[in-house]
């Protein structure tokens, strides 16, 4: 019985893994049951058993998911091309799904998005893909290296993990307005707080970009001082390298401090764990995007 459930579960990852990595393509039912190797007749009813939503529900939420951080983080794009991709032959269209789901027009979300009802409007979709997605890591997947002292331009969130979304956005337009680009400046996460806090309000994190260059509030948006100099401090730390979906890297962290740490006999360093985000959604595909987590070592 635990073998035929395995392999049942095996399949219908096999589904999101291949809508993962064909967001563009037509996945009708006939596509996804072949993928499964299911009959389409219940495949669609197995894909609603499993993951709490139909299949053709699942696709659209992974591409408005997608169309929203175009949106919010990548201002180079028309809302036209933005809408092209997620689906729709039209721009009304995709105006008045987004409008429906997220309460806002997509120009206006672009401007000033409203977190709160796009945290929950993906719900389903994070609730799915935790269903059978779950990442698991081994010791063989940590190395020990030694890094060196790297000075940051840093942007601080404090509060409800809620509105992190809002830092992040006036974080990448100071950059942007800095010519701090991920490609030649590199991306990290410094974790000063749990990811969900007794209280929302302890929740703490520093968007950080790598420079050495001074510091200036660039843009409408930044304050002066909002912008901070530090250092991500060098030596030896324990890395673990994730890809794909890196939106939550909880899993991975806990592993490193619940299991890797105290079977190493290694000693935290008095340093908070962090990431370097090595490449980023949505300037790759989710399934692509690829983080490093570092926990420093005495």
């Amino acid at each position: 019985m635990k073998a035929a459930l395995q392999a049942y579960h095996a399949r219908m990852q096999r589904v999101l893994e291949y809508i993962d990595r064909h967001l563009d393509d037509d996945l009708d039912l006939d596509a996804l049951s072949s993928v499964a190797a299911y009959s389409k007749y219940h495949f669609h009813r197995q894909f609603t058993a499993t993951f709490g939503l139909s299949v053709h529900r699942y696709v659209k939420l992974a591409r408005m998911k997608r169309a929203s951080h175009r949106l919010a983080y990548r201002d180079a794009r028309s809302v036209t091309d933005i809408a092209m991709d997620a689906g729709y032959d039209a721009p009304d269209a995709f105006a008045r799904a987004f409008r429906q789901r997220f309460g806002q027009s997509p120009s206006s979300f672009r401007k000033s998005p409203d977190w709160e009802p796009w945290l929950a409007a993906f719900g389903p979709l994070d609730n799915a893909r935790s269903k059978l997605m779950q990442k698991t890591f081994t010791i063989d997947d940590v190395t020990i290296r030694d890094v060196p002292a790297t000075p940051v331009a840093i942007m601080e969130h404090r509060g409800d993990p809620a509105t992190l979304g809002a830092t992040i956005q006036r974080f990448i337009a100071w950059r942007q307005a800095a010519g701090l680009h991920p490609r030649t400046s590199p991306t990290f996460n410094v974790w000063r707080s749990e990811r969900r806090p007794a209280s929302p309000a302890d929740y703490s994190v520093d968007l950080c970009v790598g420079t050495d260059r001074p510091i200036e509030a660039n843009g409408e948006e930044i304050k002066a001082g909002e912008i901070k100099t530090g250092e991500i401090p060098g030596g030896r730390c324990a890395v673990l390298r994730v890809v794909g979906h890196t939106d939550n890297l909880e899993p991975a962290a806990l592993y490193l401090y619940r299991d890797w740490l105290p079977a190493s006999g290694e000693e935290a360093r008095d340093f908070p764990i962090y990431c370097q985000r090595l490449s980023l959604f949505p300037e790759v595909a989710e399934h692509e995007a690829v983080a490093e987590l570092f926990l420093p070592l005495k």
